[in-house]
């Protein structure tokens, strides 16, 4: 043996894979007989399918016995009782005995109805306090500062109404007429019971008189007058107790009737005069320079200044 040989040795000794090579094929090396490609290796081809997993793998030689299922509530093969084991089963351990009562928790029924009716209380409160607030509406019966008879002021369509208490209202049948004025119902439209109306004032010195008794007090009345004209704008004179009321009483067409049109053409107008306690005499005439051509039905006096009946 030469230095760094070993001995005589096989193709397969040297190289497992030697009959891969050209080299060790020419040296006689053939494949084994075994697995691929290792020495001795076991190769045991199966079909596909037929290798089952999960099941203990047999002993090389010996056959393979399927392993039994174990029924549903029954034992594995690997459990024992615990009566079978040496010393018998272990004694069981007594019932643990029920917890003492302990303390009761809040009453939280009663928390719930204690916040309920705290909160209804609240509610209540705002709802009274919002109904029972300042009220900022004005009545719009309240008297500015007293006017003069010369004042006036121009009045705007409103609607009269039957007489309200402290009120003091007079109908045409109960008026002093004079001048050619006349008691008439043909046109319809008219407040009075009866349909009637005063008429015949479109002449000069024709009129009307009101004789006023029980006025509770001095001071400023409103004097509202029921009239129709027939579309266009009239102005008649008016005296307080004998004395001139300028600018008079304005008769316009509120109503916007056609001209002619004196069935359409009602509605209220208003002065602010100043009477007396007791007895006042009120004049509505056709003077100098006025356009009379109008229909009166109503006149009635209310304590203070106001725009509309009531």
């Amino acid at each position: 043996m030469t230095p760094g040989e070993n001995g005589p040795s096989t193709p397969e000794d040297d190289d497992p894979f030697g009959y891969l090579y050209a080299d060790g094929q020419a040296r006689g090396a053939q494949p084994p007989s075994g697995g691929y490609g290792y020495p001795n290796s076991v190769s045991r081809v199966r079909a596909v399918g037929e290798r089952q997993y999960g099941q203990q793998q047999a002993q090389y030689g010996q056959p393979t016995v399927p392993q039994q299922p174990v029924g549903y509530g029954q034992p594995t093969a690997h459990y024992q009782a615990p009566e079978t084991l040496p010393g018998g089963a272990p004694p069981s351990s007594p019932r643990s005995a029920p917890p003492a009562p302990g303390r009761r928790g809040p009453n939280t029924k009663g928390l719930l109805i204690g916040a309920i009716a705290v909160v209804a209380a609240v509610v209540i409160g705002i709802s009274v306090a919002m109904l029972n607030g300042p009220d900022d509406k004005k009545t719009g019966n309240e008297a500015g500062s007293t006017p003069t008879q010369s004042q006036s002021q121009s009045p705007s369509p409103s609607s009269s109404s039957s007489s309200a208490s402290g009120v003091l209202k007079t109908d045409a049948g109960a008026l002093q007429l004079a001048g050619g004025a006349a008691k008439a119902t043909d046109v319809k439209g008219a407040q009075t019971s009866d349909g009637s109306y005063v008429g015949g004032l479109n002449q000069a010195g024709a009129s009307i008189t009101w004789t006023v008794n029980n006025v509770p007090s001095d001071g400023v009345y409103t004097l509202f007058a029921h009239f129709s004209v027939p579309g266009q704008d009239q102005q008649m004179s008016v005296s307080i107790n004998g004395k001139p009321f300028s600018p008079g009483l304005p008769l316009k067409n509120y109503a916007h009737a056609q001209n002619g049109d004196f069935v359409h053409g009602w509605t209220t107008t208003y002065v602010w005069p100043t009477l007396n306690k007791g007895s006042n005499t009120i004049s509505i005439s056709c003077g100098a320079g006025d356009q009379c051509n109008a229909l009166i039905d109503q006149l009635w006096l209310q304590q203070g200044q106001h725009t509309r009946n009531g």
